[in-house]
């Protein structure tokens, strides 16, 4: 009896495993090709230097192989010669995910897309390249320069915390700026989850010219019209309170990486979740509600204008000549993972909202969209959360109970995966921005370092 016993917890733990495999596969091979290419073709970086570092962050991938194709611009993905991924960079757009689509339906899809003019060195930043030497008195630069040291200093070989590029911005001034080997000022990186508050920040765009209303009674998506979805609002899905089933699990098969890596129409796979809660009973952060805000962009501008939106209003006129937004096989952008900027671009983007959504004397987004964005959304735990931004707020009534105890409670970010930051803080008049490559959650201290950065600026 034993025996039997025993032969059918082994028989269900090898179903378990090769249906583990089955789904997980796929994830591998295009979660490696993805980032290669994405690294090489849009950051510039080195083949071997990506595949000792990105292809490294999960032992799983050491199960992959890995290669790019320089005569067509392409990175593939296998893993033991099973399931085969390819990933395809368009100029513009960055690298896309083959994924349910033929590679010539792929490539003939439009991809016209505007240049952006690079900033010109004898205009100063954040206008031009140039840096002001303005010294500012309240600055203790000694201060500051041994904080930002102790950012890189905390790369421990265990840990992987790795600070790729940190910047320091005052008064529209670049007081602190620092990168690690093998990346500069002019190094593209991945801002993961910090795609989200771009995505938010098309959405205000969108506001402002009157295409979109963020708190109309339904976000007018095609799959929701004729159920309870459809009184889910722009300001449910901005506030991650859409009720949405979701699965935002990185660990292994969720909907999350089968988004990601195995669908073509990211937004419209979202989309197609059916309901758990009622919306804005309960707050969950879901990469999906991101992708259909994306799509919701998409149909909103019509195909003609998609494309380009976000360089015509937001990367133009920022001057982020770096900026890249990758899209889904279908064509529409991933908003909630897939952007790459140089870290000044990210500060740019930061600047735009410490300065109220003005930028260059001209209004870019509507009158007090920051503050809207930096509004705690009523479930998120601790007021930590407000509208694809995250907070410092703290919890009603106990201020003292936040993620930053040692930052003001008016701090307000753009966080991405393995610490992206874009700190944005009113009160000091700073912006701040750290990019790496953190494997191990929590292992970069972000409270001291932000306590140690702030003591150098009174």
């Amino acid at each position: 009896m034993f025996k039997k016993i025993l032969a059918g917890i082994v028989v269900i733990g090898l179903i378990y495993g090769l249906n583990y495999a089955y789904r997980a596969i796929p994830i591998i091979s295009g979660y490696g090709a993805k980032n290669l290419c994405s690294c090489v073709f849009v950051s510039g970086r080195d083949v071997d230097d990506v595949k000792a570092n990105e292809l490294k962050v999960n032992p799983l991938l050491s199960a992959g192989t890995f290669e790019i194709n320089w005569a067509d611009s392409s990175a593939t993905g296998d893993v033991f010669g099973l399931v085969k991924k390819k990933a395809i960079y368009r100029k513009g757009l960055g690298c896309t995910l083959l994924s349910e689509i033929e590679e010539e339906a792929f490539r003939s899809q439009p991809a016209d897309i505007i240049e952006i003019a690079k900033p010109v060195d004898s205009l100063y930043w954040p206008i031009g390249n140039q840096l002001k030497d303005t010294i500012f008195s309240n600055v203790n630069y000694e201060q500051l320069d041994k904080a930002i040291d102790a950012a890189f200093e905390e790369n421990i070989p265990d840990t992987k915390v790795n600070t790729r590029g940190l910047v320091v911005v005052y008064k529209n001034h670049i007081i602190g700026e620092q990168y690690a080997d093998n990346f500069n000022a002019s190094t593209p990186q991945m801002g993961w989850s910090m795609t989200k508050s771009v995505t938010a920040t098309l959405i205000g765009l969108l506001e402002k010219d009157r295409k979109i209303d963020i708190e109309i009674n339904s976000a007018n998506v095609k799959e929701w019209k004729t159920d309870d979805r459809s009184q889910i609002t722009v300001d449910h899905l901005l506030r991650m309170s859409s009720g949405l089933d979701w699965e935002e699990v990185y660990s292994g098969p969720s909907t999350a990486v089968t988004m990601l890596y195995e669908k073509a129409d990211m937004g419209s796979f979202a989309a197609n979740q059916s309901l758990a809660h009622e919306p804005n009973e309960v707050w969950y952060y879901s990469s999906g509600t991101s992708n259909i805000l994306a799509k919701l962009i998409r149909t909103t501008l019509g195909e003609e204008d998609y494309l380009n939106y976000v360089r015509n209003r937001l990367f133009g006129p920022l001057g982020m000549s770096s900026a890249v937004m990758e899209t889904d096989a279908s064509g529409t952008y991933v908003g909630s993972s897939y952007m790459y900027a140089t870290p000044r671009d990210w500060a740019k983007f930061g600047l735009l909202y410490l300065n109220d959504g003005v930028w260059n004397g001209e209004r870019l987004l509507p009158e007090r969209w920051n503050d809207y964005v930096s509004t705690p959304t009523e479930k998120a735990p601790n007021g930590n959360y407000g509208a694809h931004f995250w907070l410092n707020a703290g919890e009603v009534g106990n201020p003292e109970n936040r993620v930053y105890p040692d930052a003001p409670t008016d701090l307000y970010s753009a966080n991405g995966f393995e610490g992206q930051r874009v700190f944005i803080i009113p009160s000091r008049d700073l912006v701040i921005v750290r990019m790496g490559q953190t494997k191990v959650r929590g292992s970069f201290d972000f409270n001291k370092f932000l306590k140690e950065l702030l003591a150098s600026v009174d």
